[in-house]
């Protein structure tokens, strides 16, 4: 047996509340320009949000419209100064990567990664901290006395080939009104334990808001910054994590377009192969259409790379075939981008 780690932050936390502004604004411009240009960077902190990247758009966009918006949504009530320092994207990329060219919109390496754990084709501690996230947003809405900021992280045994045997430590801070904590945490081991009931899982452990107290929580106990939970966003450190963050980025920029399908390659691979795990990993050259190189991996060893994966991995090809002007990227930025 051996012990491994895993995180996820709630929807409320600083970071992920700057990763769904990003994402925000990005569908806002896309729903107005399919062809914008985005790379919105986010920072929160202390009474300020500021703004700033580059954006080349025909779509005019209510920026601060849009950032209280989001705020409402994740259960925070303090007003904010909201600072726009947007810029234009520049020309020299926009040189390589305009609809007649279609080239990749920035260089770099994307991973993907599918398992056989779950249904969900995801580590299975992975998928049990989703499922608490998900319901601890939507428990917060019904329950006053829980507030939006908060983390979990599962320490659990693993056999010899990372199966989940059972878990020594489930940790959870959560911000709340700490007058009630007696009700809360209770509401909160009791779905954890639902959960992991659900995949004949055993909690030896739970460590609770381990300082004891957490009342001040989101820009107010912290700042955030959009990109920063990169690990949360992908595989929880079950696979390897890839140069670039996602939130912000239109389709075009292949640090999340790439990575969006090196996942989908990695879960064909895995079922057509019938493997236990698959890890997928493109790399782009600014400008250029195609992947520099494709590797695949797997508990039955390095796989040969389809022919036409290339062509498939061509950055329009990819736009095109999972219809990403079209999704709702403020979704993805909630509760990690790989959910199913």
């Amino acid at each position: 047996m051996r012990l491994y780690s895993n995180e996820i932050v709630f929807r409320g936390h600083p970071d992920k509340v700057c990763d769904q502004i990003s994402d925000a604004l990005l569908d806002a411009y896309l729903k107005e320009d399919i062809n914008s240009r985005c790379g919105i960077e986010v920072m929160g902190g202390k009474g300020k949000i500021f703004i700033t990247g580059e954006v080349t758009s025909k779509g005019n966009v209510d920026i601060e419209k849009i950032v209280n918006r989001v705020l409402k949504d994740v259960g925070y009530k303090n007003k904010y100064e909201i600072i726009n320092n947007l810029g234009k994207q520049s020309e020299d990329i926009a040189m390589g990567t305009n609809d007649e060219i279609g080239g990749a919109g920035d260089q770099g390496m994307m991973f993907g990664y599918a398992c056989n754990d779950t249904e969900e084709l995801l580590p299975m501690a992975m998928v049990i901290l989703q499922k608490l996230s998900m319901w601890y947003d939507e428990e917060r809405k019904k329950c006053n006395y829980l507030l939006p900021d908060g983390k979990a992280q599962i320490t659990g045994y693993y056999d010899d080939n990372m199966n989940l045997q059972r878990i020594k430590t489930f940790t959870v801070s959560y911000q709340n009104d700490e007058l009630h904590r007696e009700i809360t945490d209770k509401l909160i081991k009791d779905k954890c334990i639902e959960i992991c009931n659900d995949y004949n899982i055993e909690i030896e452990n739970f460590l609770i808001n381990p300082t004891g107290k957490f009342l001040i929580g989101g820009f107010e106990g912290d700042a955030g910054l959009t990109g920063r939970k990169i690990v949360v966003d992908t595989y929880h450190s079950f696979a390897k994590v890839g140069g670039g963050a996602f939130s912000g980025k239109d389709p075009s920029k292949v640090d999340r377009s790439g990575a969006y399908k090196a996942r989908e390659i990695a879960k064909d691979y895995l079922k057509k192969y019938n493997l236990r795990w698959c890890s997928v990993q493109l790399s782009y050259a600014i400008g250029i259409k195609e992947p520099l190189a494709i590797y695949i991996d797997s508990d039955k060893g390095n796989l040969n790379v389809e022919e036409n994966l290339y062509n498939e991995c061509a950055s329009k090809r990819i736009i095109k075939d999972l219809n990403l002007y079209y999704i709702c990227y403020e979704d993805k930025a909630k509760f990690g981008h790989f959910i199913n």
